[in-house]
């Protein structure tokens, strides 16, 4: 199977659909959301399939291994290459093989799962609750939530749809926005599952050396624990959510001492007391 010459890929796929409104059909063209596996393979060894949209690979490979502590910092990662590979047969698919220091590739293979990652679940594919890593890092205190302007979460809310372009086009792709403490959106990035979406979004922070102390995380999305995991793991200070959290998420957060806050309007929020 060769390799396609193309870098990226758009993000949405166009399809004919049959319209049904008030008892007329009309055949117009749509944009559906791709889906894809993609294949991350360390030092040679494929570890995880995960389905994502197969955009913004390199950032989700990078994230995705500090998320799920393969490596502990940016710096273990030596290389990464991205292949996208369809020949009109087999299913299109992703591989990104990364080159990690030996050290993680050692404990990578001594705790070695085989994840097979569905669009809403981070963890499947674990072969025991025991392989649950719920005891997450403390974020540590930067006086970043002390000046954390008293409207940055309502105008979070406000700009986040002027960065969801796919979700516009497709209307299913959940995403993860980076901002600042007045509010602002400085990156955002879009997927089809929204643990994948925060993994391209640390990745990118981590690729550009920004310090993930100094901004919050915005999501399109419920609150589920894997997304409080993993933003704690690289100090995320808060999370901030469209929907509604889970009992674990709000746990995770008060472990890690991470403010969590849901129900994100424009003009409100709900905050779980962390104390």
């Amino acid at each position: 199977m060769n390799p396609l010459e193309t870098d990226d890929q758009p993000g949405y796929v166009e399809r004919q659909v049959k319209r049904h409104r008030h008892g007329e059909t009309s055949v117009a063209a749509d944009h559906v959301g791709q889906e894809w596996p993609v294949a991350l393979v360390f030092n040679g060894i494929s570890h995880a399939v995960m389905m994502c949209t197969p955009r913004d690979l390199e950032a989700f490979a990078v994230g995705f291994s500090l998320t799920e502590g393969i490596v502990e910092r940016g710096s273990d990662i030596h290389d990464i290459e991205v292949y996208f590979r369809d020949d009109g047969v087999a299913l299109p698919h992703a591989e990104v093989h990364l080159q990690v220091v030996q050290q993680a590739f050692v404990a990578l293979k001594d705790k070695r799962r085989a994840l097979a990652g569905r669009t809403g679940c981070g963890v499947c594919g674990i072969e025991s609750i025991d392989l649950l890593d719920l005891q997450p890092e403390r974020v540590p205190d930067t006086g970043f939530l002390a000046r954390l302007a008293p409207d940055a979460i309502e105008r979070a809310a406000r700009e986040l749809s002027a960065h969801q372009q796919l979700s516009k086009l497709t209307g299913g792709l959940h995403a993860a926005a980076w901002c600042d403490e007045h509010g602002a959106v400085r990156y955002a990035f879009e997927d089809v599952g929204r643990h994948n979406a925060l993994d391209k979004l640390i990745g990118h922070l981590v690729l550009q050396r920004e310090d993930t102390t100094q901004g919050f995380v915005f999501l399109s999305s419920r609150a589920s624990y894997e997304l409080v995991r993993k933003s704690a793991r690289v100090g995320i200070p808060m999370v901030a959510t469209i929907s509604a959290p889970t009992s674990l998420a709000i746990a995770i957060a008060e472990k890690a001492g991470l403010r969590l806050v849901s129900f994100a309007r424009e003009n409100s929020f709900v905050e779980y007391d962390i104390d």
